[in-house]
């Protein structure tokens, strides 16, 4: 079975820090971060102050999401305030393999992601040097958008690239997750599954409980 790792976009910045612990008694092991410039994408979120606010209280994985332009610049800035792993864009880096090399050697994991105009063929030169593959199922900078149907077949091609590379890599998705699509992009080949709303909204542990009998269903 592979993991749940709720966005915390969604969250109710009021009440993060209860909301992290409720999510570790739940039993999640990852949490998503979603770092955005304003400039690669429209949106602004939020940065290293907050992320080494939260790693102080908490002992999740830090998944952070770097939706910025030349990622490079500020990989041992988030080292520093406590990621455990930095995907980039590919979209984003003028060299990818620089930035890959300047995660790793920072001591974390690298991910890298391709936004849905993005061919998964794409990540063919950099698959057996990442950790995970995500791809964007929705246009990064926004929360709460429905699933582009295009993206299961980019999953599972990301998966056959995998096998044709002889590389091993986890299959994060990320956007328009719900009842509807989970058991599509599982089925597709994802392992990792990012959710903002349908987590944070209601109940969170009874929200994460029920997202997770879905992916083992499919699994």
């Amino acid at each position: 079975m592979g993991e749940l790792c709720p966005s915390i976009l969604s969250a109710d910045f009021n009440r993060l820090g209860e909301q992290i612990r409720t999510l570790e008694d739940a039993g999640i092991k990852i949490l998503h971060i979603d770092v955005m410039d304003g400039d690669f994408v429209p949106s602004i979120s939020f940065g290293m102050p907050v992320i080494r606010s939260i790693r102080k209280e908490s002992g999740l994985f830090f998944d952070v999401h770097l939706m910025v332009r030349e990622p490079i610049r500020y990989i041992r800035e988030f080292v520093d305030c406590g990621a455990d792993s930095i995907t980039v864009h590919l979209e984003a880096c003028s060299d990818v393999d620089a930035a890959i090399r300047a995660i790793h050697e920072a001591g974390i994991k690298a991910g890298l992601s391709i936004k849905p105009a993005t061919e998964a063929e794409a990540v063919r030169p950099y698959i057996r040097d990442v950790e995970m593959v995500l791809v964007m199922t929705v246009e990064p900078g926004f929360g709460g958008q429905k699933y582009i149907e295009s993206s299961t077949e980019k999953i599972r091609r990301v998966r056959e690239i995998e096998a044709e590379e002889g590389a091993k890599v986890h299959v994060q998705v990320d956007g328009g997750i719900n009842d509807d699509t989970i058991q599509v992009v599982v089925k597709a080949g994802a392992d990792y599954l990012v959710a903002g709303s349908a987590v944070f909204k209601g109940d969170l542990k009874k929200n994460a409980d029920h997202i997770r009998a879905l992916m083992e269903q499919a699994g």
